[in-house]
């Protein structure tokens, strides 16, 4: 297991992004944003830009998501569903020969009814982690010296860890909606485990987040009375104590982007702004990590597991 314990970063639950990168100069750095243009990724991209960042949004919606971000940030398209368009916008970003200091891997979806997308992948898994496990090995090369990869987890890794038999679902009758969210975000934070190993070398380092709870257009799949049921809102269609405003929510993923507390701590599953606890409890509100998102020898299955499924695409 990876080391998991809080190392008193200053900042916490209620730190929002803008205060993260307070004194940070970000100036002549370069990231990528997936996701980068909606709820936590349009915030995280705000304050990369404000700290001095080149940002660069790779959208579904281009003129979606140009329309979101002004003069923020470039916009480039990008299909996560697509991998003939993932190895695309790679390969146009390895032509441009420019350092990514920061790729945050940000685009999500949540709960959707089953949907099978590229040779037959499960819709989260692809999304989550295939996608950005090709996207990121395809920009190796130009992934700078001491650059951060981020990727966003969630608490929702308590609901699965990887189904290694089916991560498909191809048993259909098999298939939850949550069960395929939570396996999802098990595997975001166990690609970040492999990968640092991968760039430690070149002073570069990984991270998984989770954000924390938050709404944000990534429930747009949950009904509103399942919403109510799930206690993410009152009657009256607001939070309960505990979740984080969207300002909130970027932190982490921004803090992990460049806290230079992390340099020693590669491949962490980190939580308001800090490295996680171990999870002591089931209460996803509460968080923590998990056994099986710092295992390091599931880490290495699952990237064996993920080169297998992803060699020879076009």
């Amino acid at each position: 297991m990876t080391p998991t314990a809080p190392h008193s970063s200053g900042f916490g639950h209620d730190s929002t992004a803008t205060e993260v990168l307070q004194g940070i100069d970000l100036h002549g750095r370069f990231a990528v944003v997936t996701g980068g243009s909606s709820g936590l990724g349009l915030e995280m991209t705000r304050s990369l830009a404000a700290a001095g960042a080149d940002v660069l949004v790779p959208a579904r919606r281009p003129q979606a998501a140009r329309a979101a971000l002004g003069d923020l940030a470039s916009v480039a398209p990008l299909d996560l569903t697509d991998l003939p368009a993932v190895r695309r916008f790679a390969q146009d970003l390895l032509d441009r020969g420019r350092g990514i200091d920061i790729l945050i891997n940000g685009a999500g979806i949540m709960t959707a009814p089953r949907t099978i997308v590229g040779p037959g992948w499960e819709a989260h898994l692809a999304v989550h982690h295939l996608a950005p496990y090709l996207l990121t090995n395809q920009l190796l090369p130009v992934i700078s010296a001491g650059a951060r990869v981020v990727g966003l987890s969630s608490s929702a890794h308590f609901l699965s860890d990887i189904r290694w038999d089916d991560p498909h679902f191809r048993r259909t009758t098999d298939y939850d909606q949550w069960t395929a969210y939570g396996q999802s975000k098990t595997a975001v934070a166990l690609f970040a485990l492999g990968l640092d190993a991968r760039l430690t070398e070149r002073g570069a380092h990984a991270f998984a987040v989770h954000p924390g709870s938050i709404l944000t257009p990534l429930q747009r799949e949950i009904p509103t009375a399942e919403q109510h049921r799930l206690g993410w809102i009152d009657d009256h269609g607001r939070p309960p104590a505990g979740f984080k405003s969207v300002e909130q929510g970027a932190a982490t993923a921004v803090w992990a982007a460049t806290a230079a507390l992390l340099e020693e701590h590669g491949g962490a599953y980190c939580q308001d702004c800090d490295v996680a606890r171990p999870a002591t409890t089931d209460d996803m509100l509460v968080g923590g990590a998990k056994p099986w998102v710092i295992d390091r020898d599931a880490a290495e299955r699952l990237w064996d597991l993920t080169t297998r499924a992803v060699t020879g695409l076009t």
